[in-house]
């Protein structure tokens, strides 16, 4: 509570907030004004496009398929769907509607990530730099108990902003777009095979999913900030890695098979339930263990660090 109150208490946190509700209104507006101008038209010829485009993927799958495991997993995946599409007679749909702009609005979960590692990273940092840690440090509680609650804060917040974001942009959709005319479900590819899915949980678990990267940021952040006591390199640094971790590991991913032990190569599980790994070989279970591996060190050397450091000074 104490923790809470403390970085509530900052106008900082309430411009973060008040940002985030910015954003997913101003998206909507945007939208809206998008789909006001240029007005989505049913594809009445959407199958014969489907059939050309089925042709096209299968030929680079002949041509390409053998070079790159992941490139013939992704062009398999295509075809799957494609066939699914034109054997259930499922058209693409073209309608905006409230699920469709929660769909779009998860590009706003960077900033999202952006603030988190921003709180993240001065939890701890701030105390050494105005002094308050001698008086968290004088009080009967223990050191690991007064770096916990730093980190559920962190937590709590994080999961503050992304109920923010998926609330505002499904009330924002109802508002601006309205619910779909018809039935419409989530086409994914699973283990070979092309299953339905029921929107609203599906999207549920992207956000959901699309977190996990931001959570491992976070929790490097906050080591950072535990144990060289600067908010600046932690923001710094986890700020580039958040954003070009996921580039760097697909660029090196056709080319070195070690990849696979990098952090961003097992953040976006999502792949597991719809898509394709980075790596071929790659499972859920080896990313859940990276990830806890990841998790694990950074909060040991947090742990450990802050515990043994002297503030006496």
């Amino acid at each position: 509570m104490n923790e809470w109150v403390k970085v509530f208490s900052r106008i900082g946190t309430l411009v973060m907030i008040g940002l985030i509700i910015l954003f997913v209104m101003g998206f909507a507006g945007l939208q809206k004004y998008i789909v006001s101008v240029s007005p989505e038209t049913a594809n009445t010829e959407w199958k014969q496009e489907m059939e050309m485009q089925l042709a096209s993927n299968r030929s680079d799958l002949e041509k390409f398929g053998d070079r790159n495991s992941n490139m013939r997993a992704a062009y398999e995946r295509d075809i799957a769907i494609k066939e699914y599409r034109l054997e259930h007679n499922l058209p693409p749909s073209t309608e905006v509607n409230m699920w469709s702009f929660v769909d779009e609005a998860q590009a706003i979960i960077s900033f999202a990530g952006l603030f988190t590692i921003i709180i993240a990273a001065g939890t701890v940092a701030s105390e050494f730099s105005w002094g308050t840690i001698k008086l968290l440090l004088i009080r009967p509680i223990s050191r690991s108990k007064i770096l916990l609650s730093k980190y559920i804060t962190i937590l709590l917040y994080g999961v503050l902003f992304l109920s923010i974001i998926f609330i505002l942009s499904v009330i924002m959709g109802f508002f601006f777009f309205g619910t779909p005319t018809e039935h419409i479900s989530h086409l994914a590819y699973v283990n070979g095979e092309v299953v339905e899915r029921n929107i609203v949980f599906h999207l549920i678990g992207q956000y959901l999913l699309s977190s996990i990267d931001i959570l491992l940021v976070a929790t490097m952040a906050f080591m950072i900030s535990a144990v060289f006591r600067n908010g600046s390199l932690a923001i710094g640094l986890s700020l580039f890695l958040l954003f070009t971790g996921e580039a760097v590991t697909m660029l090196l991913a056709g080319e070195f098979s070690w990849i696979k032990y990098f952090l961003f190569a097992n953040t976006n599980l999502n792949v597991y339930f719809d898509g394709v790994p980075p790596l071929e070989g790659m499972t859920l279970e080896f990313s859940i263990m990276m990830l806890v591996i990841y998790f694990a060190i950074f909060h040991l050397l947090a742990f450990w660090v802050f515990n043994k450091r002297d503030v006496a000074a």
